[in-house]
């Protein structure tokens, strides 16, 4: 059976002259066909031979998204050395720790402006004396006469592939290392859903990509995408997504919550703008369509909801292009109202879970079956997945990692008898469809002894506080919650968020007090990841005086309270 370097060079092969990988550059596209790719993989390979590189050496690999960095990564992987992708909008410190910790031999990178800042924040016994190699430098080289030959280096299943750095919330990143038998095993899942949701078909699925391949999710979507016939447009501009999205006309593309929330969030906005009639539509046929979903319909919701669809909801589809059958999502929770919203559209929204260790997946919404607002779906092929200890899901399966680059110690504490402990609290329902409720470290533990996942009551919040940049519920140790709240949030639109959340909630996981921010939270002041999630102890590090201050203003009004009674 061929392993997943394998499949994708015959599909490059099968593809010859197709475009396989395009950029959007302005309302052009920069095209790259099968055979090109391979061209370009060839060329990589014959300068790594000659700087004398071997199977199982380290390689990083700096750039933003392009088909240059598909061509380094496809070139690196067929000579068997072991990829280490760095992320290009990451603090070159932060990159420069990682280097340290699994010393690459060189360092690949698109543009000077963007390794020498990594290099020069190496130790001086790191020597970069001919170690930052820039993507131009390989490519522009003449073709050697003894080019390496298509086929990739043969590879055991044990290999390793990639050495992918978590974001960590806390603490230093951890290099989590990949083989080939987890990534050939992960792209016979993904592959396997795709072909559902797409069916039969006789032209070349259409996808769409703005993550960073740096990221698991994003690296397996690229390897699952190379190894199908698709063609893959890359976004050159975060700013302009939307009129990529459009030139781009997808099938399908993978999600982070945040944009999905923030294009409802933008769709509500300009509602509310248009004339009362549009206004009164769009309310009605939203009503008629949640009262449907929930079984509850009545007489005229038919009605309502097909004026919707005709001359509201269709032309908010069309935004995604005509060819959208649905869109995936992962990296976080999603709000049940975001996925209900798409749902409302007729844009099905297919969410996954997992994480790096788990080779991106462990779960993924099974387009056969109709999707279920706040879950996750269902174990996808050859995994299992049970919820252990204080609620923590635990995974076993060809997708778990074999461990952590030069850490024992934290490869033994998470890996137990071939069983991966996520760190995340989860439960399945009788269809076999995840639930994700929280972090186990993130548990706050109040005086009294009670057990608080923050993250439910985070996300309630939020959805009441669309302002808000982040909602951060604090309390370890102490006798009661509260929340900090960054954004432009009025105080009182945030006692009101209170007074609905805390009337649904027994007395000790309600919010007693709040204090509102006027810092953001972001990856450069270090109180965010790479990937946006909090780092609650770098948080409350950050604002203990707040902290100290909204507890002992909640106290005094306790104490005050208490004399007059």
């Amino acid at each position: 059976m061929p392993n997943f370097l394998e499949d994708i060079v015959a599909q490059l092969k099968r593809a010859d002259s197709r475009v396989v990988l395009r950029e959007i550059h302005g309302e052009e596209f920069v095209s790259v066909s099968g055979r090109e790719l391979l061209e370009q993989v060839q060329r990589v390979r014959a300068h790594l031979r000659g700087k004398g590189l071997q199977p199982g050496e380290r390689c990083a690999l700096l750039a933003a998204n392009s088909a240059r960095w598909v061509a380094f990564n496809l070139a690196l992987l067929a000579e068997g050395i072991i990829i280490v992708p760095l992320y290009a909008r990451q603090a070159p410190a932060e990159l420069a720790a990682m280097m340290k910790d699994c010393v690459p031999r060189f360092l690949f990178a698109s543009d000077r402006a963007l390794g020498e800042p990594v290099a020069k924040a190496l130790p001086p016994q790191w020597s970069t004396a001919g170690r930052l190699i820039l993507f131009d430098e390989v490519l522009e080289e003449v073709a050697s006469p003894d080019a390496p030959p298509e086929e990739p280096n043969p590879r055991a299943d044990a290999d390793l592939v990639t050495i992918i750095y978590t974001s960590g919330t806390s603490g230093e990143p951890k290099g989590v290392c990949l083989n080939v038998g987890n990534v050939t095993h992960m792209l016979g899942c993904t592959r396997e859903r795709l072909d559902v949701l797409m069916g039969a078909t006789h032209e070349p699925d259409r996808v769409f990509h703005y993550g960073p391949f740096s990221f698991a999710a994003s690296w397996i979507f690229l390897l699952t995408c190379l190894s199908r016939e698709s063609v893959l447009t890359l976004s050159t501009d975060l700013a302009k997504l939307a009129d990529e999205m459009r030139i781009a006309s997808p099938h399908y593309f993978l999600n982070v919550p945040t944009l999905l929330e923030r294009v409802r969030r933008g769709v509500e906005e300009a509602m509310s703008k248009r004339a009362a009639p549009i206004r009164s539509l769009y309310g009605k046929a939203r009503e008629a369509w949640l009262r449907k979903h929930v079984g509850r319909g009545r007489a005229a919701d038919a009605f309502w909801l097909g004026l919707g669809r005709r001359f509201i909801f269709s032309k908010i589809k069309q935004r995604f292009g005509p060819n959208i059958r649905a869109l995936i999502c992962g990296s976080a929770p999603l709000a049940p109202e975001t996925q209900q919203f798409f749902l409302m559209l007729g844009i099905p929204v297919l969410q996954a879970y997992g994480l790096t260790e788990t080779t991106a997946i462990c779960t993924l919404d099974d387009p056969r079956v109709p999707v279920e607002p706040g879950y996750v779906g269902t174990v996808v092929n050859g995994v299992e997945m049970k919820v252990g200890e204080n609620e923590e899901i635990v995974v076993r399966g060809p997708n778990i990692f074999p461990g952590y680059w030069n850490r024992p110690e934290e490869t033994a504490r998470v890996l137990e008898d071939g069983w991966f402990r996520t760190g995340d609290q989860g439960e399945v329902n009788a269809s076999g469809n995840w639930r994700i409720i929280g972090r186990i470290k993130n548990l706050i533990v109040l005086n009294s002894g009670h057990n608080i996942a923050p993250e439910p009551i985070e996300e309630k919040l939020a959805r009441l506080l669309p302002n808000a940049q982040h909602v951060v519920v604090v309390g370890n140790g102490r006798g009661f919650l509260c929340a900090l709240v960054t954004g432009a949030v009025a105080s009182a639109a945030v006692e009101s968020a209170l007074a609905t959340v805390n009337v649904e909630l027994p007395h000790y996981r309600q919010i007693r007090n709040f204090a509102v921010l006027t810092e953001n939270l972001t990856p450069e002041s270090g109180l965010l990841t790479v990937m946006g999630k909090l780092r609650r102890e770098a948080i409350s590090a950050r604002f203990a005086k707040e902290i100290s201050a909204m507890y002992a203003e909640a106290l005094e009004s306790k104490s005050a309270a208490g004399s007059q009674a």
